[in-house]
């Protein structure tokens, strides 16, 4: 079951939700709350996988409070967003929901979110806990534009920071997948004796070197990507412990 918790301050629209989640045999309701001080004091106290949440509340509103509350692929509560304010769909995005609900929404739409949330559950426990770092075909999960993205290791070419986003270029894959995590979050899944940090936007798979000449590196598809100042000492020492001698 998937403990979840209902939050918005407006009684009916609350009443409509927990109506909803009650309907949905995976999903198991342990808190009704009128404000997100409410929900904080219930994921103090106990565990809960996933909060269908309101946007606009008073004291703390439901975007501010999304951020607060750790959001990644493998710990801390899913969210889906209820609101009425249909321009707060990109803040949602960034605040890393996985599905947004502009008020007034049906059943339907409602059953589409929750089983959104109970795909990335069910990731979670078989596949995202862990990554194999000794094994060819060990891969990643990652979501990108409300999807979740199967990405094999050994496929990747490299992965460039924008901001807040990565852009990971991939072997087999037309365009990059673009998704909104840190560089040091994508590292931490990473095997550290196959990847290697270049530039602070550039993290590059050393099997996909082509060649590296003057302060660049070139790699499988003719990306030619800068090498920093504080990470080439770290670099060279790898190419030259692989550079062959007499």
């Amino acid at each position: 079951m998937i403990k979840c918790i209902a939050i918005d301050d407006e009684p009916l629209a609350l009443k409509k939700l927990v109506t909803y989640i009650k309907k949905i045999p995976y999903l198991e309701l342990v808190a009704e709350c009128r404000s997100a001080i409410e929900a904080q004091q219930v994921i103090d106290q106990q565990q809960v996988d996933a909060m269908f949440l309101d946007i606009h509340m008073p004291d703390l509103n439901g975007l501010d409070f999304a951020k607060s509350v750790e959001q990644d692929h493998s710990k801390g509560p899913i969210t889906v967003f209820t609101t009425a304010y249909s321009e707060y769909a990109i803040e949602g995005y960034k605040a890393n929901a996985v599905g947004y609900l502009l008020k007034p929404y049906g059943f339907d739409e409602f059953e589409a979110a929750a089983q959104k949330v109970k795909d990335i559950m069910d990731i979670r426990q078989h596949a995202l806990t862990e990554v194999s770092t000794d094994s060819d075909d060990a891969t990643i999960y990652v979501k990108s534009d409300y999807r979740i993205v199967r990405i094999d290791i050994s496929s990747i070419i490299y992965i460039e920071a924008m901001s807040e986003y990565l852009r990971i270029y991939c072997s087999d894959r037309d365009k990059p997948v673009i998704i909104l995590l840190s560089m040091k979050k994508i590292e931490e899944h990473l095997p550290s004796n196959q990847f290697m940090r270049i530039h602070r936007s550039y993290i590059i798979n050393l099997n996909k070197i082509r060649e590296v000449k003057k302060n660049h590196v070139v790699l499988e598809g003719e990306a030619s990507l800068p090498i920093g100042d504080n990470y080439k000492e770290t670099f060279m020492n790898y190419l030259n412990s692989k550079i062959l001698t007499k």
